[in-house]
């Protein structure tokens, strides 16, 4: 089994399923942080998927952008948790 073949047939499904559970848990998670962990885990499967496609098609300028997503999930993350701890505060 080559590379491409496990990526393709392993790696590929495995992520397309998680992606499945991942949006039923945005959209039954019972609190607003349920929803933004599930948020931030679904953009870092897309990162997953978006390098897989790299690997698969060579081209390394997906990882870049795959970067830059992280970067802003990250930073969407850390915002969203400061809000929910002001918001915490104030009751």
């Amino acid at each position: 089994m080559t590379l491409t073949e496990y990526l393709y047939y392993i790696i590929l499904p495995i992520l397309a399923f998680s992606v499945l559970l991942i949006c039923y848990r945005f959209l039954k998670g019972p609190t607003i942080a349920d929803k933004i962990i599930a948020l931030d885990v679904l953009i870092t499967t897309g990162i997953g998927i978006i390098g897989v496609y790299s690997i698969v098609h060579g081209r390394s300028t997906f990882l870049d952008i795959a970067m830059i997503l992280a970067l802003i999930a990250f930073l969407s993350t850390v915002a969203f948790s400061y809000y929910l701890e002001k918001r915490n505060r104030k009751k």
